[in-house]
């Protein structure tokens, strides 16, 4: 049980007091009520004696009994009404509400920290209540008048006379047998005259004289002068006087107002009360907590002209009139305005007076006389007392047969019989606290009533029997708890007098709760709930909930338990503020411990009581809980959940209509998955018209796809800035989500939309309908091209700066997560905040939510039928930003930087580039070439300018050369459809090669331009508001095969600069699966043979293709059409071995071999020179577009990516060449790259196809084989997938250890071998066959010529030996032996390309056939003191043959 302000003993003590009736004349009821009180109200703060009082006991020893406290009441004449009985204890409990500044205990139990009232007035006020409207009963003297107050005012004609009136009219209520009520404790009642004197009207001298004359007609022990009213009603209050009647008059006026209700029926049978006692009426509890019974309750105040009651009703009306008086004027009226502190204190007195001088003396003499009927009595034995009782008593016959009076109440005593004479004394001892003797008389009654079997009687002797044990000083005897159990079973379940049961539980329950004995207690509690009284069940409850969380170890679970049972019957009983408390209480153990249930059971109820009560806003927070919290209900529970939640919620907002919008808890919102977009959608593809990807919320976020589009717009915006990108650089985001960087402000475009995609989940069962759904925002005007700011402006600066987008219906399905897209349309440069959406809450139609939704029903608007129950509120957009984790003082602690995806700035209008592509092809063959069309549209109303596109694939198209627009096509080339440039050839320019030439600087590939950033070509370089162009594109299909994703960026500006936003991006990925076609390998070879026209340099080029097609795509044949070069120093010359055939075809899997003569260029300038060996009727311009276009963009691709490699593969070592090593291996070197040109003949749909294409071959070092695709697809063709994954892991890790081991890779590179024996080539003129004729002279000398080519850039030192033989028999035996004549050994400087030629003489001494190519060359570069020197490679034998004539 709670704490309570009184201990347990002065609680019992204060719950059986002597009571005494007042019965006052109308003079003096009137001079009372000058202080707006009765006079029984009047004495009520002053009834506690503050001092000790003696009395003598049986024995004749001194009793001291301390702190008594006597009642005074009116007389009222008939027994309290349950109905009355019922409403007051329902007001009392009402009206005692927890105080504003309660002081709560902190329980800590385990887990738990729980505040819990530390007390419970209400309920005290309950027992203090109901203990004294307790009716009285004939089987207990407790509630019976010991004595009683007869109250004159001296200012009446004759004082004496009145006081005999009253003492007619007290003996006629207690003696004549129409008044049943109030009981008396024995007939002869102390009276007790009290002359009353207003000081300030009344005479003194004559009440003086009246009083002289009671005390010698009454004693002085019998009368009393009281004067009050020292001060006159029309007084100022100029001085403060205490008003200690103020803490009485509430209940009193609730008691009084009780006690009148049932006015005039003042005659009920005691069957009928007991009747309606014990079955009940607080079954049918309406909202209002008054049972239906008593509502519709005859006995109300209109009924009081009823005359049918016999006794005298002037008394009982005028009583009647003043009591209720006295409630309508207690609350605002101040009570004992006329009294002084001096008439405080005469109460006081007069009741001490009263007590000492003739109550107590009163009682003491009532106790002997009872003692000594008991003393007589314990003389004899049982038997003769039977006899003894009969004369004692005359001969007590019973009202009823034996069989009759086993009834619920057992045997009726009459009034004098010996039994009750002793529960009499029993309780008058009790009353003045002398409870060892109590508790003698209490036990011999108990026997007694035992034997008699008079159960009722027994029970109230074993209750008081228990309460007096306990209460003796000293503590001689334990607390008889199984009598109190025993009276309480009897009372309930034989006497079926709850009444009587629960003042035992009452009692029993608090001395337990004394000895902590609180588990004791609650079950006693507990046991006493039933259903035939909310009330004392709730607040029962509530005690048992506090005896469980006192335990010694607290049983917080139980505690709770009972606390929602309390809970319940409070709001049974109507008591809508305690039950909201006890769920309140409750919920603090339930919450947040998974019981999801029981916390949405508590929250439910708590919302309603709270709503019941008009906190609002508790309700709504109630329910909040209840739909935010992962519900486990049924989906038809969850229905009514939030029906109720908004049935509540458009309750609090029609209260305050123009408040702010309140916060819904539904759906809930994924605040970090919110993504923004700003532009327009992208248009669909219209027939031929593919419009460019861009990028769009229907798009995923890809990491890596996000990084190449940053890199590319830094590539671009470093080229337009020069090669430097600028610092206030900032990547154009166009979709801003979770994974993008949200660190800056966004920037979005006037007139622009600004799309923001929210992602909303239901977690209900039931379906939400979420009807005009739109963003909440603020923005704040800003002129940026007048760098100043404008005036702030809020929420409602209206449409015309910032349109919104409303969706009208917007439904998410039970558990379902649905993206709603809601854009706003800014019209004003500024700052916009979005804040979040603001929308209606409403369910569906009641049937639908219990079935689920028909997944066929779409969102249509005004197909969905909802049930009319929806609140407008908002839901803030909140997104915590990423966490810092950059410096020490982030790492240690937990900060978020700022996410600033909804604060986009809007900035000047900017021109709007969409793009289309034509005829724009998702299939090629490797190396095809193939001609599309692109159109520009500036959809905007600005001009842009400098037009570009980047791609890391700039291989794959072109828009041309400078001169590509210009020239038009070759009327050959329109009637073929053919995307080359062509020109017929003549019939003699067969296997020859065609020159022209051209400038990388006209295809956009100009010295230090980056290839991946291409200028596209507008006129005027400028595309107009509403203007578009198209413009013709050529791609180039990959060299390898497979699906291949090619990133373009369009770049563009405005032709205004503007301070936020320079430049703006589009972006398009175009998807191309490509399949196999040819395969080209190339080597080139040195010639042996040295023109005669000088520098002649010539080498011989051998070109391998092979068809790889696998005739998927329907190719037939490939046809070779053309074999062109291009370099700076070398040109094809003509083709070596074609047949007569021109026609070059491949079929599937065949291979062919070429030979081509390639020479040197004449001219060594920056320009590239173009040599055409055409196999057709047609050349194909391969210094123009797109011949060449595609050239220039494959050679800086393969240039990037072997310096690359070598930068990956060679590290420091490169740095570390010599300029001597580089000049040998240029030697080696050539620049020579071959273009072969082929068209496909593919069969589709019945038609023919002709396809177009090329390879291209990138010829570095002689000797060396080259591949038209790159080399490690080629590995891995060959190995298989396995063996290549193998072969790359062993290169990664190669790598890695020259990475980890510089030392191998500082040592200085020498020149190989191969390359060395490149510096000088060599070349043998001389006859093939030589006629001597020996016989006339014996020697033989042929001129032999030697040409010495140096091939190298600078001077070079050659020595050629001649002495050399050869040492291997073979050789001699099938060459033989000849003899150089002259000098043996020649030194010589070469010049940087020069050709010199040694004239030599051979000797032979006869005829057969001799290799000339004994000699030995050596060289060296001239100025290098280091000799790399190396025998010159000979290419092949010299063979002359000498024949005799």
């Amino acid at each position: 049980m709670a704490q309570c302000v009184q201990s347990v003993q002065e609680f019992i003590q204060d719950s059986f007091v002597p009571l005494v009736a007042a019965l006052c004349s109308e003079e003096a009821e009137r001079l009372t009520r000058k202080n707006n009180l009765g006079f029984s109200e009047l004495v009520k703060p002053f009834c506690r004696l503050t001092s000790e009082v003696h009395m003598r006991d049986p024995n004749n020893q001194l009793h001291v009994i301390k702190n008594l406290k006597i009642a005074v009441n009116n007389i009222i004449t008939h027994s309290p009404q349950p109905g009355g009985i019922r409403k007051l204890l329902n007001d009392v409990v009402s009206v005692s509400q927890p105080a504003e500044g309660l002081v709560t205990n902190v329980i800590t139990a385990g887990d738990y920290d729980l505040n819990i009232s530390a007390t419970t007035p209400w309920f005290e006020s309950y027992r203090e209540s109901f203990l004294q409207s307790m009716p009285a009963s004939d089987h207990e003297f407790l509630n019976h008048y010991v004595a009683c107050m007869l109250v004159v005012s001296s200012g009446e004609p004759e004082p004496v006379e009145q006081f005999l009136k009253l003492s007619q009219e007290q003996h006629r209520i207690q003696h004549s047998s129409e008044y049943a009520y109030p009981k008396w404790f024995i007939p002869n009642t102390l009276k007790y005259y009290v002359l009353l004197h207003d000081v300030s009207a009344g005479e003194e001298q004559r009440a003086d004289s009246v009083y002289e004359e009671m005390k010698q007609r009454y004693g002085t022990q019998g009368c009393y002068l009281l004067k009050i009213n020292s001060r006159g009603s029309n007084r100022g209050a100029d001085e403060q006087i205490p008003d200690p009647w103020s803490q009485y008059l509430q209940k009193n006026s609730i008691q009084n107002q009780e006690s009148y209700d049932d006015g005039p029926y003042t005659v009920i049978s005691n069957k009928n009360a007991d009747h309606l006692i014990s079955d009940g009426l607080d079954n049918d509890i309406q909202v209002d907590g008054l049972s239906n019974n008593f509502k519709a309750h005859p006995l109300q105040l209109d009924h009081l002209s009823d005359t049918s009651s016999s006794f005298d009703g002037t008394d009982y009306i005028k009583t009647t009139s003043s009591l209720h008086e006295s409630k309508k004027t207690s609350s605002g009226t101040p009570h004992g305005a006329c009294l002084t502190l001096t008439d405080h204190d005469r109460i006081r007195q007069f009741i001490q007076e009263f007590t000492f001088r003739g109550l107590l003396p009163h009682i003491e003499k009532t106790i002997r006389q009872l003692n000594d009927q008991l003393i007589s009595r314990k003389g004899l034995s049982r038997s003769l007392f039977s006899a003894t009782k009969k004369w004692f008593s005359g001969s007590k016959v019973p009202e009823k047969s034996i069989n009759e009076l086993k009834n619920t109440s057992g045997l009726l005593y009459p009034p004098e019989a010996p039994e009750l004479q002793i529960r009499k004394m029993a309780d008058l001892c009790f009353l003045v606290q002398h409870y060892e003797l109590a508790y003698s008389c209490y036990h011999t009654a108990k026997k007694d009533f035992l034997n008699d079997q008079a159960m009722l009687y027994a029970a109230g002797a074993l209750e008081m029997a228990a309460v007096s044990a306990f209460l003796q000083p000293g503590a001689p005897r334990p607390y008889p708890a199984h009598y109190m159990d025993t009276a309480i079973q009897t009372y309930r379940d034989i006497c079926k007098n709850m009444v009587l049961a629960e003042r035992c539980v009452l009692l029993s329950a608090e001395i337990l709760k004394s000895q902590s004995k609180y588990s004791d207690a609650a079950a006693l509690l507990i046991r006493l709930t039933s259903e035939d009284s909310d009330l004392r069940s709730a607040l029962l409850l509530e005690q048992a909930a506090h005896c469980f969380i006192n335990m010694k170890s607290p049983m917080v679970r139980k505690f709770a338990f009972h606390m929602i049972l309390a809970g319940h019957r409070y709001s049974k009983a109507g008591q809508k503020k305690h039950a909201l408390r006890c769920y309140c209480q409750a919920m603090q153990v339930y919450k947040g411990k998974g019981w999801s249930l029981a916390e949405d059971h508590i929250n439910f109820t708590i919302g309603r009581q709270s709503f019941t009560l008009r906190q609002l806003d508790n309700a709504v927070s109630a329910f909040r809980h209840i739909l935010i919290n992962d519900s486990k209900q049924p989906a038809a529970q969850q229905g009514t959940f939030l029906r109720e939640y908004l049935y509540v919620y458009k309750n609090v907002t029609q209260l305050s209509p123009d408040g702010p919008l309140p916060q819904l808890p539904l759906p809930y919102i994924n605040n970090s998955a919110t993504r923004v977009f700003f532009g327009h959608d992208r248009r669909p593809a219209e027939g031929e018209k593919q419009a460019a990807t861009h990028i769009s919320l229907d798009q995923e976020y890809d990491c890596e796809s996000s990084h190449q589009w940053k890199e590319l717009e830094e590539q671009v915006v470093a080229v337009v800035n020069k090669g430097i990108i600028p610092s206030n650089f900032q990547p154009t985001q166009y979709c801003l989500n979770s994974y993008s960087d949200n660190s800056k402000f966004p920037l979005a475009v006037v007139e622009e939309p600004v799309t923001v995609e929210v992602a909303f989940r239901n977690p209900l069962k039931v379906p939400l309908l979420l009807t005009d759904l739109s963003l909440l925002w603020k923005f704040q005007p800003k002129d940026f091209s007048a760098k100043h700011n404008g005036a702030t402006k809020e929420l409602a600066c209206g449409n015309d700066m910032i349109g919104a987008e409303v969706i009208a219906e917007f439904l998410i399905n039970s558990e379902e997560t649905k993206m709603a897209r809601l854009k706003l349309f800014p019209h004003q440069t500024g700052e916009l905040h979005i804040l979040g959406v603001v929308y209606n809450l409403g369910t569906i139609q009641g049937t639908m939510m219990l079935d689920g939704i028909d997944p066929s029903i779409g969102l249509q608007a005004g197909k969905l039928v909802y049930n009319g129950m929806s609140v407008r509120g908002r839901q803030d957009l909140e997104i915590q930003g990423p966490r810092l984790n950059n410096t020490k003082e982030e790492k240690t602690s937990i900060k978020y930087g700022p996410d600033r995806r909804l604060d986009p700035i809007i900035t000047e209008e900017m021109p709007l580039l969409e793009v289309f592509f034509i005829n724009f092809p998702t299939g090629l063959l490797c190396g095809e070439i193939r001609k599309a069309y692109v159109e520009f549209v500036n959809v905007s109303k600005c001009p842009l300018t400098a037009l570009k596109v980047v791609s890391k694939h700039p291989e794959f198209f072109t828009f041309g050369g400078n001169t590509a627009v210009l020239t038009p096509l070759s009327p050959s080339a329109s009637e073929n459809c053919s995307a080359y440039k062509t020109v017929v050839t003549d019939s003699t320019s067969v296997c020859t090669a065609l020159m022209s030439s051209a400038s990388s600087v006209n295809f956009g590939l100009g010295t230090g331009s980056q290839p991946e950033v291409i200028h596209v070509p507008l006129p005027d370089s400028v595309l107009l508001p509403g203007a578009s162009i198209q413009l013709p594109m050529w791609l180039h299909g990959p060299d390898e095969e497979g699906v291949h994703e090619i990133n373009f960026l369009f770049y563009y500006e405005s032709i205004k600069k503007h301070s936020k936003m320079c430049h703006r991006v589009l972006r398009h990925t175009a998807v191309i699966c490509t399949s196999r076609s040819l395969n080209v390998r190339a080597t080139v070879c040195r010639s042996n043979a040295l023109e005669d026209e000088g520098k002649g340099d010539n080498m011989l080029v051998f070109v391998d293709v092979e068809n790889i097609n696998t005739s998927e795509a329907g190719v037939k044949e490939f046809h070779i059409v053309q074999v062109s070069s291009n370099s700076k120093h070398w040109k094809l010359q003509k083709a070596v071995n074609l047949s007569e055939d021109k026609d070059y075809k491949l079929a599937s899997r065949e291979r062919g071999k070429l030979c081509f003569k390639a020479v040197r260029c004449k001219n060594s300038g920056e320009n590239y020179t173009f040599a055409d060996i055409v196999f057709g009727n047609e050349q194909i311009i391969s210094s123009a577009s797109p011949c060449a276009d595609f050239f220039f963009r494959s050679l800086s691709s393969e240039l990037k990516r072997t310096h690359a490699q070598s930068n990956m593969f060679q590290g420091a070592a490169k740095q570390s060449f010599d300029e001597a090593v580089r000049l040998i291996q240029k030697c080696s070197e050539v620049d020579l790259n071959i273009v072969v040109l082929w068209k496909a003949y593919v069969v589709e749909d019945n038609k023919q196809l002709i396809l177009e294409g090329q390879h291209h071959v990138v010829l570095h070092t002689v000797g060396k084989e080259a591949f038209s695709f790159p080399q490690k697809q080629g590995f891995k063709k060959i190995l298989g997938n396995s063996d290549w994954e193998d072969l790359e892991q062993e290169s990664s890790e190669m790598v890695l250890l020259k990475f980890f081991r510089p030392e191998n890779t500082s040592l200085p590179t020498r020149p190989t071998p191969e390359q060395l024996s490149n510096l000088i080539k060599t070349s043998l003129h001389y006859p093939e066959s030589f006629n001597h004729s020996f016989h006339q002279k014996s020697l033989c000398l042929v001129p032999v010529t030697l040409l010495l080519s140096n091939c190298s850039e600078a001077d070079v030192d050659v020595i050629i030996d001649l002495r050399h033989k050869t040492t291997s028999p073979e050789a001699l035996e099938i060459h033989g032996s000849f003899t150089w004549l002259g000098q043996t050994q020649y030194k010589l400087q070469l010049k940087s390309q020069e050709v010199y030629s040694l004239p030599l003489k051979a000797c032979f001494v006869r005829t057969g056939v001799y290799n000339l190519g004994t000699h030995r060359v050596f060289a060296k570069l001239a100025d290098q003191v280091t000799l790399f020197e190396t025998s010159q490679q000979n290419s092949m034998p010299a063979l002359i043959i000498i024949s005799n004539i």
